[in-house]
C-alpha cells in the first residue's frame, strides 16, 4: 500500500497526504473542512471508518479507525474489560469506546512540530497500522459484543499464536 510521492514541500498538509493515499487506493473519502477527513477503508473483516484530524494550534495529527459495532448496554462492562486486556498488547495507539457516539475504535495522535520531516510513507504506515490493528482485534470485539464470550476468552482465542508445523 505504501507509495512514494516524491519530494515533499516544506509546508506539508498531512490531510492532503492522507487524501492522496486514499484516492490512490481507489477508496472514497471526504473532507469536512480544512482540518478533518473521513474515509471508508476495507479491512479483512469489513469496512472501517477512518478519520484524520489536524489541530494546527497543538501541531497534532490524530488518526482513528472505527468499527460499526453496536454496543448493547448490558455488554458495556464486558467491553470495558476487553479494552483493558487489548490495549496493553498494542505497540501503537489504543482502543476506546465513546458511549455518546456509540463508537468503538482505534486512536493514535502524533505531534508534528515545525521542521519535522513527514513523509507519505509515514502517513501510509499510520493508515496500515490503523487497519491492521482493527483487523487483529475485530474477532475479539465480535466475540464479546455479539456472542457473549468472556473478554479473556475472546482475547485468547483471537490472539492465539500457532507454533510448529502440522
Amino acid at each position: 500500500m505504501t507509495e512514494s510521492y516524491g519530494e515533499l514541500p516544506e509546508e506539508i498538509d498531512l490531510l492532503d497526504l492522507v487524501e492522496q493515499l486514499i484516492r490512490a487506493q481507489g477508496w472514497t473519502c471526504e473532507r469536512s473542512g480544512a482540518e478533518e477527513l473521513r474515509a471508508d477503508v476495507p479491512g479483512d473483516w469489513g469496512t472501517y471508518a477512518l478519520s484524520c484530524a489536524w489541530n494546527d494550534e497543538l501541531g497534532l495529527f490524530q488518526i482513528a479507525c472505527d468499527y460499526d459495532f453496536a454496543v448493547p448496554e448490558e455488554r458495556r462492562p464486558a467491553l470495558d474489560a476487553l479494552l483493558a486486556l487489548a490495549n496493553p498488547r498494542m505497540w501503537l495507539g489504543h482502543f476506546e469506546h465513546d458511549p455518546e457516539a456509540g463508537v468503538v475504535g482505534w486512536r493514535y495522535g502524533v505531534l508534528v512540530r515545525e521542521g519535522m520531516a513527514v513523509s507519505s510513507e509515514l502517513v501510509a504506515d499510520l493508515v496500515d497500522i490503523a487497519v491492521s490493528e482493527c483487523d487483529r482485534f475485530h474477532p475479539a470485539f465480535r466475540f464479546v459484543l455479539e456472542k457473549g464470550l468472556a473478554p479473556r476468552t475472546a482475547i485468547e482465542a483471537t490472539l492465539l499464536e500457532t507454533r510448529g508445523e502440522a
